[in-house]
């Protein structure tokens, strides 16, 4: 009988340290999103003698289908891909997927030794899925005469097909690369019983981050930073990728020397094993996540603007004044790094305040979320509790507006367009709304959307922003990095509408469920 792994990983935001992050002096606050990526990875049946194959398909997008045939010696793996036996004129080509596989086969040879390997490894069936949210919906929006609302995106399958092939497809920044990349190595060290199956668990979700991850879902986030670096061919900050791994989170980025002798796509040219760089007990990986989360009936919203802009160049030209002109990038970093730590702290003792004050923080959401900010220090006669809880949304508010300043001083001084005009009056219409606590372009990087962070007493999301703003089809990530999540952890999966993508439901349903709470 076939056996299932199904692992999640999810999206990210990031809050505040746009182009700080990529430094390991400084922090970002960077929120993980209810929007996931999937990996279902299936044992075939016996297929006695028969060279171990495997089979990779992403069924939202046209000709996504990769087999690839292992070649298993005593110190190496190399996968062979096969043409596509019903699209023969085909070998489409997906390298995050073959640098996953091959990475992961890889580490699990030099944990496992080959004669365990050939032993456990069977050929298998892995299905990738992304939430329907990494994607831009205002196509099928549009083709289904459907108003730009919740509403209306609530009403799509999940899962929808996209129509077009992978590299066409309009993203939304949310970090896909990095949460497939992590669902997958993640479900595939589970499947072959590289790390335990309790690595993901964690008993208590306040108790996320790093400091308290198993050593086996370390040993996932630094295959998936490695991978993930390797297929972009580049060492970013790492903090999506931190993020698809241990959650919501203050992130302090790795040095990037630990990674670098394995930076090569050819494995027999690596001079070190991935066992010993990879290890949880390797010291050189120095990053931080400490555990962090948005207070409660907080909610952030982000708009589909299907546009985005190259984010490399961007954070080229911001690292190159910064270079030229270190003194002054000096002392604005200073700032803006200080202005980002009081707002992750003033969030954090948000959600202190919501426990000390269960009954008066509810209350003090209804009040607020139906005025402005500027009406926020309106009622002089509140009680201290509940003033408390005011003062300091206010104080998180003033702060949010005092980084976006920073930024557009960065942005002005390094020629970057950060946060141009046009963005600047969207977004200061946004946050005059009631209930609004601040705005800004996510990470302070591209402009690939506005963000907003809003209070509902019922802790739903009001209005969502559909802002169309011109740009390039674009770049996903990279003015940071991000990771597998704060808490992965056995848990029964929902139940998916799965129609047009046959095969899906009965896996997710049965199989061995890893999935990140967020």
């Amino acid at each position: 009988m076939s056996s299932s792994t199904v692992v999640s990983a999810p999206g990210k935001v990031l809050l505040a340290g746009g182009y700080l992050v990529l430094d390991p002096t400084y922090s970002g606050v960077v929120v993980s999103t209810s929007s996931r990526f999937y990996t279902v990875v299936t044992q075939e049946h016996d297929r006695g003698n028969a060279p171990i194959q495997i089979r990779v398909r992403s069924p939202q997008f046209v000709n996504a289908s990769w087999t690839y045939r292992v070649h298993l010696g005593d110190s190496n793996i190399h996968l062979e891909q096969l043409v596509d036996g019903s699209n023969p004129q085909t070998l489409s080509k997906n390298k995050f997927v073959q640098l996953a596989l091959e990475r992961t086969l890889l580490l699990a040879l030099e944990y496992q030794g080959a004669a365990h390997l050939r032993y456990t490894l069977k050929s298998l069936e892995i299905t990738i899925l992304g939430d329907n949210d990494f994607y831009s919906q205002r196509a099928q929006l549009t083709a289904r005469n459907l108003p730009s609302t919740l509403r209306s995106l609530s009403q799509l399958l999940p899962f929808l097909h996209t129509g077009v092939v992978i590299s066409d497809v309009h993203k939304t920044g949310l970090g896909s690369s990095a949460a497939l990349i992590t669902s997958l190595v993640s479900a595939l060290l589970l499947h072959l019983n590289v790390i335990p199956s309790d690595s993901f668990d964690v008993p208590d979700p306040r108790l996320g981050g790093s400091a308290t991850a198993s050593p086996g879902k370390k040993l996932a986030h630094n295959l998936a930073q490695y991978v993930h670096c390797l297929a972009q061919g580049k060492v970013g900050s790492g903090f999506d990728v931190s993020a698809a791994a241990f959650g919501s989170q203050l992130y302090t980025r790795f040095d990037p020397s630990v990674i670098q002798p394995l930076m090569n796509d050819d494995q027999s040219m690596n001079p070190i094993s991935l066992k010993q760089v990879l290890s949880p007990s390797n010291s050189q990986w120095s990053y931080r996540a400490e555990a962090f989360q948005l207070p409660p009936h907080v909610r952030l919203m982000l708009a589909d603007v299907d546009a985005g802009s190259d984010t490399p160049s961007l954070v080229g030209k911001v690292l190159k004044w910064r270079k030229e002109r270190p003194e002054e990038a000096q002392r604005l970093w200073d700032a803006t790094d200080a202005l980002n730590q009081q707002f992750g702290r003033i969030l954090l003792g948000l959600s202190d305040l919501a426990l000390k004050y269960p009954k008066e923080y509810p209350k003090v959401i209804k009040y607020l979320s139906s005025l402005q900010s500027c009406q926020w220090l309106a009622n002089p006669i509140l009680p201290e509790s509940e003033q408390r809880i005011i003062d300091s949304f206010h104080t998180v508010r003033l702060t949010a507006e005092e980084i976006r300043g920073k930024m557009r001083e960065m942005g002005s001084a390094s020629d970057v367009p950060i946060e141009p005009p046009e963005q600047t009056r969207l977004l200061n219409e946004c946050v005059s709304l009631a209930g609004v606590i601040g705005g800004g372009v996510p990470g302070g990087t591209v402009p690939l959307s506005i963000l907003s962070s809003y209070m509902r007493s019922d802790g739903l999301i009001g209005v969502f922003f559909f802002l169309p703003l011109s740009g390039d089809d674009g770049a996903d990530d990279d003015g940071g990095g991000g990771g597998c999540s704060r808490r992965i952890r056995r848990h029964m999966a929902p139940r998916f509408r799965s129609q047009g993508l046959p095969g899906i439901r009965t896996p997710i349903d049965k199989g061995r469920r890893y999935m990140v709470d967020v």
